[in-house]
C-alpha cells in the first residue's frame, strides 16, 4: 500500500465509526464504546464463558463421536447434532448483549442504561445456567445440602432445568426491545 492510499484510508474513517469487524471485534469495541461499568464487567466475563462453554462442547462431541464413529447415522446422527444446537443456545445468549450493544453504538450511539440493562439481564442469564444445572443434575452427582433453595431446585425434574433459561433469554430481548 502506498502512502497516499495510506492518507485515503485513514480520511475515508475518520468520517465512519471505527469497525468492529466481526465477532471477535465486537468484544473489544464493546468494552471500550460503552460507558456502563456493569456492561464493561459483563463484556469479559461473556468472553470467558463463551470460550469455556465452547470448549467443554467441542470436547465433548468429540468424545460422543469417537464412541459412536462406528455406527451409521439414525439416532446418533441427530444426538450428535442436538448436542451443538444446546451448545449454541447456551453461547448464543451470551453473545447477543455484547454484539447489540456494540452494533448500537457503531450505528445510532447507545445509552448508559440500554448497556446497564442488557448487562444486567445477560446476568441474570448467567445464574439461569447455575439453576438449570442445578436442576438437571443427576441423582448421583448431587450433594447432601441444608439449604431450602437448593433442596427446591434438587426436588424439580430435571426437564424444568431449561425454564430459567429461557426466561432469562426472553429477559434479554425484553430488554433490548423495550429500551430500543
Amino acid at each position: 500500500m502506498t502512502d497516499a492510499t495510506a492518507e485515503q484510508s485513514v480520511t475515508a474513517d475518520d468520517d465512519r465509526p471505527e469497525p468492529y469487524n466481526g465477532l471477535p471485534g465486537a468484544f473489544p469495541y464493546a468494552f471500550r464504546a460503552s460507558d456502563s461499568l456493569l456492561f464493561k464487567a459483563y463484556v469479559p466475563v461473556a468472553l470467558l464463558l463463551s470460550v469455556a462453554i465452547t470448549l467443554v462442547f467441542t470436547f465433548g462431541l468429540i468424545t460422543q463421536l469417537a464412541e459412536t464413529g462406528s455406527v451409521r447415522g439414525g439416532t446418533f446422527t441427530f444426538s450428535r447434532s442436538f448436542f451443538l444446537f444446546v451448545g449454541l443456545l447456551l453461547v448464543a445468549p451470551l453473545l447477543a448483549p455484547v454484539l447489540s450493544v456494540a452494533r448500537r453504538h457503531r450505528r445510532t450511539g447507545s445509552s448508559v442504561a440500554y448497556d446497564r440493562a442488557l448487562a444486567l439481564a445477560a446476568f441474570l442469564f448467567i445464574g439461569s445456567i447455575y439453576l438449570a444445572l442445578l436442576t438437571s443434575a443427576p441423582a448421583e452427582l448431587r450433594e447432601p445440602t441444608q439449604s431450602a433453595v437448593v433442596g427446591f431446585f434438587y426436588s424439580l425434574p430435571p426437564i424444568a432445568g431449561v425454564v430459567p433459561p429461557l426466561l432469562a433469554t426472553l429477559g434479554i430481548y425484553l430488554t433490548h426491545r423495550l429500551l430500543k
